[in-house]
C-alpha cells in the first residue's frame, strides 16, 4: 500500500499506471483535496451535517435543500467540498446524489468532473449500481465531456468488486457503446478495464481479458506496470518476476515505476536485500530513484528488522535533493516501531509536528497499533484526545480498530465518545463501530445508549447487521424497552425498501440469512 499511495505524485505521471487500491486511495484524496478557506469550511461543515443527519427516507432532502442553500451559494468549489466531506463520512449514497442533482438544476454553473465523480463513486461504493447507470446516463446525454477515464475507472473498479467477471465485462461493453457515445475505446480505456481487476487482485480474470483484448488494444508500457502491479499486490513474487521477464521478453522497456512495484514487492515480502539490489540496478540503468523509491526501502529495512538501514536512507533523501514528506516519516516510524523504538518513534511524530509536516490517517493508525501493542492505554488515551483536539478525523480502519480496544479493555465512556465525536463531525460511522460499541454497551446494560447509537446509525441511511440487531433486540426485550424495538424494526424496514440487493456480499438484513455470492472467473495464463 505504501507505494500505491505514493505514486501518483511522480513526476512521471503518463507512466504511472492508475492507483491500483483505488477505493482505498481515491477516498484519502476527496476526503483532502480542495481544501476550502476558514469561512468556507464552516458553511461546507454546516451543510454537510445537515444533510447527513436528515431524516432519510422519512423526510425528503430537497426542501431542506432549498432551505439552507441559495443558489447562488453553489459555487464550483462549495459542491465538490461538500461532496467530497459527504464521501468521507460515509453518507447515505442517495443523500450525495440528491445534492449533485440539486447543484445540477439549481446553479448556471457546469457541473465539474470532480463533482460527478465524487458522486458517481458515493453511490457506487454503497452499491446502488442502477442509480449510478442513470447518473452517467444523465450526464452522457446533459454534459459528455464530464465522462473520463476516470468516472470509467470508479465504476468498473466497484463492479469488479461486487459483481462477476461476467457483468464488468458487460459494463464495459455498456460505457463503449451507449455511455461514451462517439469516443473510439483504445489502449488507455483497456488498461482501466484492466485495472479494474488488478484493484480487487483478481489476476485469473484480468490475464483472461488481456488475451482476450490486447490484439485489439496494442498494449503499452502502463498496461504491462498495471499488471505487474497487481501481480505484486497479490503477494506473488514469483509471478512478479516471471511477468517482469514476459514484459521485457515482449520489447516493452521498463522504467522507474517498473522497478518501484518489484523493489515493494520484494520489501513487503522481507527480501531487503534483492530490493537492495534492484535499487543500484536502477541506477546503473541511470534511472534516478524517486522519493517513492527511498520511502519503498525505508519501509522494507523496518520490514527486515534494520533500524540503522532505514535511519540511513531516510537521511539520503536530502543528500539526493529531495524532501521528506509525511509517507517517508511514516515509513521510518513503523520501521522504528518494528524495532520496538517506541520512544524514537513517538520522538519522529514530534519532529513531524515542528517541522509543519502534517500527521495523517496513517500517522496516527500505526502509532495507535503501537500503543496498543504494548498495552499502554494512557498512551492510546493521550494520542486519542490529541487527535480530537487538531480535529483530525481517522479513517474507517483506525476507528474500528480503537472501537475494538475501548471495547475490550472496558474504556465504554472513549467508545461513546469516539463515535459521539464522529457524529458530531458528520460523520456516519462504520457497521462493524456499531457492532463493537453495542455489544460492549449492552453487555454492561448500557441499552439505552446503544440503543441511541444504532437509532443514529440509521436516521443516517445506513444499515446495521443482523447480529448486532438480535443483540439489541435480547437486551431491549429483557429491559421492556418493546416502542424502542419497534421504532427500530420499523426504521431498517424502511430503510430496505431503498437500499440495493447486495451481490458478492453478505447481506445484512435482519429478516434474511445471508448468504455468500461467489464470483466467477476464467482460469487461464498470460502467453
Amino acid at each position: 500500500m505504501l507505494l500505491l499511495t505514493r505514486l501518483k505524485r511522480s513526476n512521471q505521471l503518463t507512466q504511472i499506471p492508475p492507483k491500483l487500491n483505488f477505493s482505498v486511495i481515491h477516498a484519502l484524496k476527496i476526503s483532502s483535496q480542495f481544501l476550502p478557506s476558514s469561512e468556507t469550511n464552516i458553511e461546507v461543515d454546516r451543510i454537510t451535517r445537515i444533510i447527513n443527519n436528515h431524516p432519510y427516507p422519512d423526510q425528503p432532502l430537497l426542501p431542506t435543500l432549498l432551505q439552507h442553500i441559495p443558489p447562488h451559494a453553489l459555487s464550483t468549489s462549495f459542491v465538490e467540498n461538500v461532496l467530497g466531506y459527504l464521501f468521507a463520512a460515509h453518507s447515505n449514497g442517495l443523500k450525495a446524489l440528491e445534492f449533485f442533482n440539486y447543484s445540477l438544476h439549481h446553479s448556471q454553473l457546469c457541473p465539474s468532473y470532480d463533482a460527478f465523480e465524487k458522486t458517481l463513486h458515493i453511490l457506487a461504493r454503497m452499491r446502488y449500481f442502477d442509480k449510478a447507470w442513470d447518473l452517467m446516463e444523465k450526464i452522457s446525454s446533459m454534459h459528455p465531456s464530464l465522462l473520463t477515464l476516470k468516472s470509467m475507472s470508479i465504476m468498473l473498479s466497484k463492479i469488479a468488486k461486487f459483481q462477476s467477471y461476467e457483468d464488468v465485462l458487460e459494463a464495459f461493453g455498456k460505457m463503449e457503446n451507449d455511455i461514451f457515445v462517439g469516443r473510439k475505446f483504445g489502449t488507455e480505456e483497456f488498461n482501466v478495464l484492466l485495472r479494474a481487476f488488478c484493484t480487487e487482485r483478481q489476476m485469473k480474470e484480468a490475464r483472461s481479458v488481456f488475451l482476450k483484448m490486447h490484439f485489439r488494444f496494442s498494449p503499452n508500457t502502463k498496461t504491462m506496470n498495471i499488471l505487474l502491479l497487481g501481480f505484486k499486490e497479490s503477494g506473488d513474487i514469483t509471478a512478479v518476476e516471471l511477468f517482469y521477464h514476459e514484459l521485457v521478453k515482449r520489447g516493452f522497456e521498463p522504467n522507474i515505476i517498473t522497478y518501484n512495484i518489484r523493489i515493494d514487492a520484494y520489501c513487503k515480502k522481507g527480501c531487503f536485500a534483492d530490493g537492495l539490489r534492484l535499487f543500484e540496478g536502477m541506477e546503473r540503468e541511470n534511472l534516478s530513484p524517486t522519493l517513492e523509491t527511498i520511502t519503498t526501502l525505508i519501509h522494507g529495512a523496518g520490514v527486515a528488522r534494520n533500524p540503522i538501514k532505514a535511519q540511513q536512507l531516510f537521511g539520503e533523501i536530502r543528500l539526493r535533493n529531495l524532501l521528506p514528506d509525511t509517507a517517508a516519516y511514516n515509513a521510518l516510524m513503523s520501521s522504528l516501531i518494528r524495532s520496538r523504538d517506541v520512544k524514537s518513534a513517538v520522538a519522529l511524530m514530534d519532529e513531524m509536528e515542528a517541522k509543519h509536516i502534517e500527521h495523517d490517517y496513517m500517522t496516527y493508525h500505526t502509532m495507535f497499533s503501537c500503543l496498543m501493542r504494548t498495552s499502554d492505554i494512557d498512551g492510546v488515551s493521550r494520542l486519542y484526545h490529541k487527535m480530537v483536539d487538531r480535529s483530525f478525523v481517522p479513517k474507517t480502519r483506525t476507528v474500528v480498530m480503537l472501537m475494538k480496544y475501548f471495547c475490550v479493555n472496558q474504556q465504554l465512556d472513549l467508545g461513546l465518545h469516539l463515535w459521539r465525536y464522529l457524529v458530531e463531525k458528520g460523520c456516519c460511522p462504520h457497521g462493524h463501530a456499531l457492532d463493537l460499541l453495542l455489544t460492549g454497551l449492552c453487555s454492561h446494560s448500557r441499552v439505552i445508549e446503544a440503543f441511541e447509537c444504532s437509532k443514529q446509525m440509521l436516521e443516517r441511511g445506513r444499515d446495521m447487521s443482523e447480529p448486532a440487531l438480535r443483540i439489541l433486540e435480547s437486551f431491549l426485550v429483557q429491559a421492556g424497552e418493546i416502542d424502542k424495538l419497534r421504532k427500530i424494526k420499523l426504521m431498517i424496514q424502511t430503510l430496505h425498501t431503498l437500499l440495493p440487493p447486495l451481490r458478492g456480499h453478505t447481506f445484512a438484513d435482519p429478516a434474511t440469512k445471508g448468504t455468500e455470492v461467489h464470483k466467477p472467473g476464467p482460469q487461464c495464463k498470460v502467453s
